[in-house]
């Protein structure tokens, strides 16, 4: 479900109230994580760029909060850590939000940040 809010802001006021806390302290978490990243929306949804290309987004689904974290590697990485998730190539699915584990996120963006591989 595509938003089309022009901002990030918007786009958390637009989402389901029960659901606002927690995309609030994800992009809290990718502000603070994602240094030199731009701040966006693509897709419908918030993103986070780095020399103009989308290496983080998540998003507000109908049946949940997605993270998309566009280094493969990362993922890989770290799929021990996200047992019991739906994970897909880039795609991390939260059916529950009060899952949404802060601390594996932000190693999630912070190896983001480390990692030379190329988003896909």
């Amino acid at each position: 479900m595509q938003s089309k809010a022009k901002d990030v802001t918007g786009y958390l006021l637009e989402a389901e109230p029960e659901r606002q806390e927690y995309l609030a302290k994800l992009r809290e978490l990718c502000r603070e994580v994602l240094t030199g990243y731009e701040e966006g929306m693509d897709y419908g949804m918030p993103c986070y760029k780095k020399d103009g290309t989308t290496e983080v987004g998540f998003a507000s689904q109908k049946n949940y909060i997605s993270l998309y974290i566009l280094k493969v590697d990362v993922v890989e990485q770290n799929r021990a850590a996200l047992k019991g998730l739906s994970v897909g190539k880039g795609c991390i699915r939260y059916s529950n939000p009060k899952k949404m584990d802060m601390e594996v996120i932000r190693k999630l963006l912070s190896d983001t940040v480390r990692s030379n591989d190329i988003p896909c």
